[in-house]
């Protein structure tokens, strides 16, 4: 019996499926940079030995462009050491701003907690100064009010 693992791997090695393949291994050259790079890449692709590297936004593009060697040799090495990403070779990097390119809309998670009343309100007040009391008699009221 068959698992999954052969039956995929059966289909990418078709001829049919070769993007599949290409796809898969620049899944693995961006999980291989460092986090700061992988935030910034929206998606990538070799078209006649070049990399081009779009970006997710431009605030990124003045730090890859100064890495452009590091994206190179590593996409390289990569080849080299991968058997299966051995078509990735290439001789130049260019790296633009995606205008396609969305992020996905964060969720809004309500951080504003609702505790519920600890205090019952049932506590004695011993003193004789009349503005303390009738301050603890409005928290009082206030603790009930919330309890209900």
């Amino acid at each position: 019996m068959k698992n999954i693992r052969s039956i995929l791997s059966h289909l990418v090695n078709q001829p049919e499926f070769k993007v599949l393949k290409k796809h898969s291994c620049y899944q693995k050259f961006i999980d291989l940079l460092p986090q700061q790079y992988k935030r910034g890449i929206a998606f990538i692709y070799i078209r006649k030995n070049t990399l081009f590297v779009a970006l997710s936004n431009p605030g990124y593009k003045m730090e890859l462009n100064y890495n452009k060697d590091l994206l190179r040799s590593l996409l390289n090495m990569m080849g080299k050491h991968d058997e299966e990403c051995s078509m990735l070779t290439v001789e130049s990097v260019i790296i633009f701003n995606s205008k396609y390119y969305t992020e996905k809309p964060k969720e809004i998670i309500d951080t504003d907690p609702k505790y519920r009343e600890l205090s019952s309100g049932n506590f004695k007040i011993d003193s004789t100064d009349k503005n303390l009391i009738e301050e603890f008699e409005k928290i009082k009221s206030i603790i009930i009010s919330n309890n209900n």
